[in-house]
């Protein structure tokens, strides 16, 4: 019954967010994202299908996760195509449509040749479909073997994220009589965030905002921020407590704690509660771009995001990242979250040519001088292969400050929300967090969604 409480939740939700509005939500999506659906994925703008492959030569066909760049894959796929020969497609699902867009691809004939898992339960869920990799140059380039989801997944970039905020607005706040704290190395607990977080609120005008933090997108399909990402923090420290890296059911003992962020975050924003099922995560970004608000939650990957920004206001050099904090002992120790959910897999079920075609595509991103230089400058990975030197690594603000957080000796959160039990969870925790935002439900009522949508997931799977 909470399952299809939840269910008619969101239906409710994506209707509303059609009708409400906060602002402008024009150009939402990224390019190419909108044509991928479940009964048919077509390529995405300026990825049109490649042209098929002589007989026995291989062809490849990348079903790429992230619509922030489909636009640089297009790119690198023509280039790829016209230096080899090789065709090479990219299409890009749509946002929170990867799962049943790659059931819908691998059952053609002309299959999707690499795609993408996101840890543990993803290869769960495709592991007849991913090739053995530990044979090959790429798997053995790997700087840190472990990072691999066994033979099978090959991580690509690692990545963080935290709260990201704009320096010149800080301190501007800083300069002011009675600021709650004088600079940035001050905040080291969800205390003195809140704290500063409220006073500079009051204070938005003076500092010429229209809220502290940007607008918490709830849109469905763009919530992935806060049912994956801000939730990977309590579940980090309740699997920490727990001395464990996964569990079957959890206890969601640290989710007041996320109530106190989340709170904070839809309570100091740009754009009332109610109205945020109306927002992307395109709008967040572009209030800090424009300087309309001081933080934001994402993370590395946002520097492109925050560039590209018509009228963008932000200095490079005043993008930097601080961690979330949620109000739990020695969290004044606590970094960035850092990891990746981004693995490589190679479909076994295509041609003995198509593999080949599509191993040596990947291999030509790790290991050439043009594919390594697409990783880094055009993509922004921080790519965990000993073929990169230590001049080989992005230099975008927000790439530096992960580099600096993972040298200063705080402790990495890590990436857990690998192991949340599946997308159908995730939409429910979303869903129930619009409804909380809302007002239509307690934040009980959200805790006990999570634990009980998590054990019913996470039993479907063991079954």
């Amino acid at each position: 019954m909470k399952k299809k409480l939840i269910s008619a939740l969101l239906c409710v939700a994506m209707v509303s967010a059609m009708l409400t509005g906060c602002g402008s939500s024009a150009d939402n999506g990224a390019a190419g994202t909108e044509a991928a659906t479940e009964e048919a994925a077509p390529a995405a703008e300026g990825g049109e299908a490649a042209a098929p492959a002589a007989e026995g030569e291989g062809r490849v066909y990348y079903l790429n996760f992230k619509p922030e760049v489909d636009e640089q894959w297009q790119e690198i796929a023509a280039a790829y195509t016209e230096e080899t020969g090789v065709p090479v497609q990219v299409v890009t699902a749509a946002s929170g449509t990867y799962e049943q867009v790659l059931k819908a691809e691998v059952a053609k004939t002309d299959a999707v040749t690499l795609f993408q898992i996101n840890g543990p339960i993803g290869y769960q869920n495709w592991k007849d479909y991913c090739l053995d990799l530990s044979g090959t140059d790429i798997y053995k380039a790997l700087s840190d073997p472990t990072l691999a989801v066994g033979n099978y997944g090959i991580p690509y970039t690692v990545e963080t994220y935290g709260i990201i905020y704009n320096d010149a607005i800080m301190q501007k706040y800083f300069a002011m009589d009675g600021a709650k704290a004088a600079n940035v190395d001050e905040i080291n607990s969800f205390a003195k965030l809140k704290e500063v977080v409220e006073d500079m609120q009051a204070k938005k005008d003076a500092l010429g905002i229209d809220g502290v933090f940007a607008s918490t997108s709830l849109l469905p399909g763009e919530d992935w921020r806060w049912q994956t990402h801000l939730a990977n923090v309590p579940i980090y420290y309740e699997y920490k407590d727990a001395g464990v890296s996964d569990e079957a059911e959890i206890s969601f003992k640290y989710g007041d704690n996320m109530q106190q962020i989340f709170d904070l975050y839809i309570n100091n924003s740009t754009c009332a509660p109610g109205l945020l099922g109306s927002k992307a995560v395109t709008d967040s970004m572009a209030e800090f771009a424009l300087g309309q608000c001081a933080m934001v939650q994402n993370g590395n990957w946002a520097w492109g995001q925050i560039a590209e920004v018509e009228g963008n206001t932000v200095a490079e050099s005043d993008i930097k990242f601080m961690p979330i904090y949620i109000g739990v002992d020695g969290e004044e120790n606590q970094g960035l979250c850092t990891g990746t959910e981004n693995f490589w897999c190679v479909n076994s079920q295509v041609s003995e040519a198509d593999q080949k075609a599509t191993i040596d595509f990947i291999n030509w991103m790790v290991s050439s001088d043009k594919g390594k230089d697409y990783m880094v400058n055009t993509l922004g990975n921080s790519a965990p292969f000993t073929t990169f030197g230590d001049d080989e690594k992005p230099s975008d603000p927000l790439a530096k400050e992960m580099y600096r957080f993972m040298e200063n000796g705080k402790q990495s959160v890590s990436w857990n929300f690998t192991t949340f039990p599946s997308q159908d969870f995730k939409d429910d925790f979303g869903a129930a967090l619009l409804e909380y935002a809302n007002g239509n439900m307690t934040w009980a009522e959200v805790k006990d969604t999570v634990v009980t949508r998590w054990a019913e997931e996470k039993a479907a799977i063991a079954e």
